[in-house]
């Protein structure tokens, strides 16, 4: 198996500069020495739109024209619909039926066409169709485009922080933790490279314990309110996990919700719960040293926001 490299992930940054916002640093003295990379200032919300661009760039304009079809719990799926929307290129995209509102209404505003289905049944519903469409499925994670276009999170932490000591990542499917940790190991090789997930959802955490990917039940992954990290990592993206990551961090629902209350208060940054568990992992540590936490998603029902600041 190939894995990505940071050749890659700089050729992605290349290829992606036109299209996706080269998030700032933010300090958060208020935390410590850290800093936050507000990927919830990208045009859909969220990092995804890294990942989607550099894999949309990389086919064949032929193979392009005949559209593009994913599936998401949500900021892929809006990720994927944006980038096709600015290739002038159809998009199919399947989404679970519990995916939050705000989500699925953003992909249908990007002109996509939704396709809602059963929990656990995504996978299959794309694949029925990309075979009814001639569509080209862009997966949310398992391709190295993927993985490379998301590492360059990691380019731009590593180019404005050079000193970084400790870097936290959301990890689900493992796409983000992938790239951005292939990055720092390449630039900033004396970091250390958390990844962060919910106990309730904490599959890559036992996996990378036992040395092999373990399966965790949908009805178990969907007990966390952070919806956006509810996937389990691929081979491709394991084999980067076991490579890059020092350690997973799983953090509590109350310890998410906190985080979230944070970065909207303190830091006057609105995030979804898949979002804001860097901040929590971050808080679990309370490294000394310089420190980044990936902001990776904004995409929060209105609803629920309310609940988490008035708690």
């Amino acid at each position: 198996m190939q894995l990505v490299t940071i050749d890659d992930v700089r050729a992605a940054a290349t290829r992606i500069r036109g299209d996706v916002l080269r998030t700032p640093l933010i300090p958060a003295a208020w935390a410590g020495a850290l800093w936050l990379k507000p990927e919830n200032l990208q045009a859909i919300g969220a990092f995804k739109v890294r990942g989607a661009f550099n894999a949309i760039a990389r086919l064949d304009p032929e193979l392009r024209a005949r559209g593009v079809v994913a599936y998401s719990s949500g900021n892929h799926a809006q990720a994927v619909a944006y980038a096709a929307a600015r290739y002038g290129i159809a998009a199919h995209i399947v989404m679970p039926e519990e995916t939050p509102r705000v989500k699925i209404d953003a992909t249908r505003g990007h002109g996509a066409e939704v396709v809602l289905c059963g929990a656990g049944r995504r996978e299959a519903v794309a694949a029925e169709v990309v075979e009814r469409t001639g569509g080209v499925l862009v997966p949310p994670f398992d391709h190295p485009d993927i993985i490379a276009g998301q590492g360059t999170a990691g380019l731009e932490i590593a180019e404005d922080l050079p000193e970084v000591e400790h870097v936290f990542i959301p990890v689900s499917g493992g796409g983000l933790a992938s790239g951005v940790g292939t990055a720092i190991r390449a630039l900033c090789p004396g970091a250390t490279v958390h990844g962060v997930e919910p106990e309730l959802a904490g599959d890559t955490a036992e996996s990378l314990r036992l040395g092999h990917r373990v399966d965790w039940s949908i009805e178990d992954r969907n007990r966390t309110i952070a919806d956006g990290l509810r996937s389990q990592p691929s081979e491709l993206t394991f084999a980067h996990l076991q490579r890059v990551l020092d350690d997973v961090i799983t953090v509590t629902e109350d310890e998410i919700r906190r985080a979230v209350r944070d970065l909207a208060q303190r830091a006057h940054l609105v995030s979804e719960p898949s979002g804001a568990v860097a901040m929590a992992g971050y808080r679990r540590v309370a490294p000394a040293g310089p420190a980044v936490a990936l902001v990776s998603g904004g995409n929060i029902e209105t609803a629920l926001l309310r609940d988490i600041l008035a708690a």
